[in-house]
């Protein structure tokens, strides 16, 4: 029997690719604009949608100068009852939950942001978008454009795609599943998730392709299971990382501190 689910997936990888051409580079020079300033490349994602942020930084291959805005009240850890993902669904979709999250993240003007949603309908997204282009921040999303025919439900008539700079189409399609079963009424695998994580791995290639033309070499994470590799050069990136994040944390201190005066 062949293949499911992978040529499916395959097909989608393509057109996500030359649906993507342009905005690839242009995320890509922005974030190197970030990066080489000493900003930071947030990766922001509620529910299934976290998993591309957290596949992008830490891990082997990738660099320092990205941040997983992880929050783990909209992350689930349990299927029912508590961090089960009814409580998850709810709260990704209260409008300005986000917003008390992001006011204690190191997010500043000039920095970019990669927001992961499939719909690009969730408050959580859309919320974090139009907060972080409040602040001068570059705002990227990786949705599916497929979803575009649906109306917005956020109070702002807008979807993560309109909230955002510049979109990426994962090119994932509305119910995400991509095999047809026969005698099954759904078709099941998902792809959203899987085309998210692709994405987000060709945009941080791209990062470091520009940064290497600039003459800028960041830390990269490398496997200790390679020859010459050890536990304490992963632990050296994660301090330049530490330092990195320090500097973001001066530098937002102000705004912190005037949101908690209530300014």
């Amino acid at each position: 029997m062949s293949d499911l689910y992978i040529p499916r997936l395959v097909a989608l990888i393509e057109q996500a690719s030359k649906a993507n051409a342009e905005a690839f580079g242009q995320a890509a020079s922005r974030f190197a604009d970030t990066l080489e300033n000493g900003g930071l490349v947030h990766l922001y994602g509620s529910g299934h949608s976290v998993l591309p942020a957290q596949e992008m930084f830490p891990r082997y291959g990738s660099f320092v100068g990205f941040n997983p805005l992880t929050d783990p009240r909209v992350m689930w850890h349990n299927v029912l009852g508590a961090g089960g993902v009814r409580e998850l669904l709810w709260l990704e979709r209260t409008e300005k939950y986000a917003e008390k999250f992001l006011d204690h993240q190191p997010l500043n003007k000039g920095d970019s942001i990669i927001i992961f949603g499939h719909s690009g309908r969730n408050s959580s997204g859309i919320d974090t978008a139009l907060y972080a282009k409040k602040r001068g921040i570059f705002v990227v999303a990786v949705t599916s454009k497929n979803n575009l025919d649906k109306p917005a439900t956020h109070s702002s008539g807008k979807r993560l795609a309109d909230a955002a700079d510049l979109v990426i189409d994962t090119c994932s399609p509305i119910e995400d599943a991509v095999v047809p079963v026969e005698g099954w009424s759904r078709p099941v695998a998902g792809s959203s998730t899987v085309l998210a994580m692709i994405m987000a791995h060709e945009l941080l290639a791209r990062t470091a392709e520009q940064l290497s033309k600039r003459g800028i070499e960041l830390p990269v994470f490398a496997s200790p299971t390679i020859a010459g590799v050890t536990l304490h050069d992963t632990d050296v990136i994660y301090g330049v990382y530490r330092e990195r994040m320090i500097e973001a944390q001066k530098k937002h201190l102000p705004a912190f501190q005037a949101t908690m005066r209530g300014e």
